[in-house]
């Protein structure tokens, strides 16, 4: 996993404007700035996990509020922090760049973490603690969630700049052009993944139990100081950082296509489209040359050349919001064709973030005492577990399955990554009936047996041992070994070169609606199945809800989004896999010189 050694190369860039040549050399550190990126990741994961890990069980149990409130404002926090990866992306690819944005936002993270830590440290700034017995706890005041908020909307501009931005930043420092700086940008990928996953194992079992068993307050000011530090390794590799110009967000030129084809909506298509649309292409475009697609014909009328459109000099359209090139078109249709594989992505993260969260409150009301001593598990901590089963999964998955596969496919990669998201689908549902399953046995043992203690919603404690529910988390982990690993890599296959930055966005962006729908499911599910005692399915006492019917209806749900997701992956045609080429548009005396057919 080590880094390339190579010392990283320079490359002339030549800028075209206004027919001037303007020579800028690149000097690419490489190895050099990595210790102040990696050192970068590490504290901002450590920081940012330290603090995320948690947040449910502090909500519930310093805030005082109902699990259903906590989970909600977590799914809505979460959700704004991914859509905001959308807005950083456009601002840092169109005007600020990844430096201003990564800076900003990093000490936006910063501040929100110490508001955070503030509201664990100041006994004014949250509700008192409930006292053992009482049939009703303090909720908070206005002010005192007005400060929690803030902190929450500092987390969310934080996360919005950061996410978007900190892959590509890594990768901007090595050259490209170079099989060292190739080979750098992959040990930096292996690097990045590696501290994740180390910062999610502390974060989840050290930092968690600071915070349960020692002090909540300790327990945020050491991500926070951890955040501080990120930030100190950032600022101090400024001069040596490679910062790329902004070349303008892809969001413009998807806008430009859709404005253009409007305008020429009454216009009829050529007969052979591929031999007479506008081919501009780019001299400073990174991006493959795509084949014409038959699909979405509506769109491609933004590539007809009408007698009122001009040219500039180098080929160009003069008004970009009436002609757009085929290559614009065709990028287009790229995002187009991805929606639906999309959403069905979505729709699997719902099924997920039920297990993530509502497991944290079975671990709650489930025996937690493991080993000599009766040491009690953080409830946060077994989430570790759905870690495993990934780590160990994607290791089994890439030594073993991928050299099997590969022999009888005769696929480099062993299987399509839709089949291996198909894969990921299929094992989801399974996971949340053996979800449901040991939630009932669970709730059968806390209701026909003596509890063990009383958890802070003052319900019982069931004598079921939380080990029951290792083997859902793992296989959840299993699941999430397919489907994520797969969808990345088909968000980053299927998207062309310079709209990558956008995919990882729009991969956030599914990450949020999920959260919003995630969100909306368990209040409707709430409302519904309240009876008239008040209680319902997903009690704030979950030995007098039924978590086991909920786990059901989400499996249910997901084997019919599987089912959506199979009829979508039938259709999807893979980027390059279909389509005429269109010849490279001629220089502007021969282009003005012909008459095009509207």
């Amino acid at each position: 996993m080590g880094l390339s050694s190579t010392t990283d190369d320079s490359t002339d860039l030549k800028l075209d404007e206004t027919s001037l040549e303007v020579s800028h050399e690149i000097k690419y550190k490489g190895v050099k700035v990595m210790p102040f990126i990696i050192g970068n990741e590490m504290f901002d994961k450590l920081g940012g996990f330290g603090i995320g890990a948690n947040l449910l069980v502090y909500l519930t149990t310093v805030f005082n509020m109902k699990p259903i409130t906590a989970t909600n404002l977590l799914n809505i926090f979460s959700g704004t922090g991914h859509l905001g990866t959308l807005v950083g992306a456009f601002l840092s690819d169109t005007y600020f760049g990844r430096y201003k944005t990564l800076a900003f936002a990093s000490i936006c993270y910063f501040l929100g973490m110490l508001v955070l830590t503030l509201t664990a440290l100041i006994p004014n700034l949250h509700p008192p603690s409930c006292q053992k017995g009482s049939s009703k706890c303090a909720e908070a005041t206005s002010g005192q969630l007005t400060i929690l908020l803030s902190g929450f909307g500092l987390l969310i501009i934080g996360a919005g700049g950061v996410r978007p931005c900190n892959i590509p930043f890594g990768a901007d420092q090595f050259n490209p052009n170079t099989e060292s700086g190739r080979k750098g940008i992959n040990s930096f990928f292996s690097w990045y993944y590696f501290t994740t996953t180390v910062a999610v194992m502390v974060s989840f079992t050290v930092l968690v139990y600071v915070q349960n068993s020692v002090n909540w307050a300790l327990g945020f000011a050491i991500p926070t100081f951890l955040m501080f530090i990120s930030c100190l390794f950032f600022f101090v590799g400024t001069r040596m950082y490679v910062m790329i110009t902004p070349q303008g967000s892809p969001l413009t030129s998807m806008a430009q296509v859709m404005v253009a084809a409007i305008k020429k909506r009454h216009m009829h298509l050529p007969d052979h489209p591929w031999d007479s649309l506008f081919a501009y292409i780019s001299s400073n475009s990174i991006n493959s040359k795509l084949p014409y697609t038959d699909q979405f014909r509506f769109l491609t009328k933004a590539a007809i050349i009408t007698p009122e459109d001009r040219m500039n000099l180098d080929g160009s359209a003069s008004n970009p919001w009436r002609l757009c090139s085929i290559q614009q078109v065709e990028e287009l249709k790229c995002v187009v064709r991805i929606i639906p594989i999309w959403f069905a992505g979505a729709m699997y993260f719902v099924a997920l973030k039920q297990i993530h969260t509502y497991v944290v409150f079975q671990a709650i009301q489930s025996d937690r005492r493991i080993g000599i001593g009766n040491v009690k598990i953080p409830p946060a901590s077994f989430i570790i577990f759905s870690l495993l089963g990934f780590s160990i999964c994607t290791a089994i998955y890439d030594a073993v399955m991928v050299p099997l596969l590969r022999r009888i496919t005769n696929r480099e990669e062993g299987i399509t990554v839709l089949k291996k998201i198909g894969v990921g689908m299929v094992i989801a549902p399974i996971a949340l009936i053996l979800s449901g399953v040991v939630e009932y046995k669970r709730r059968t043992m806390a209701l026909s047996m003596p509890f063990v203690g009383t958890a802070p919603s003052e319900g019982g404690i069931s004598p079921m041992n939380a080990r029951w529910l290792i083997p859902q988390l793992a296989l959840i982990g299993v699941s999430e070994s397919f489907a994520i690993i797969g969808q990345v890599a088909f968000f980053y296959k299927e998207f062309p070169e310079s709209m990558r930055s956008f995919g990882g966005s729009f991969l956030s962006c599914g990450a949020a609606m999920t959260d919003y729908m995630g969100s909306s499911l368990i209040s409707v599910i709430n409302r519904v199945t309240r009876d008239a005692s008040g209680r319902s399915w997903l009690d704030q006492d979950l030995n007098k809800g039924r978590l086991d019917y909920f786990y059901y209806l989400v499996a249910a749900l997901g084997i019919i989004n599987l089912g959506y997701f199979l009829v979508c992956a039938k259709w999807y045609k893979y980027i390059g896999t279909q389509g005429k080429d269109i010849p490279v548009a001629a220089p502007m005396d021969e282009i003005n010189s012909k008459h095009h057919p509207v």
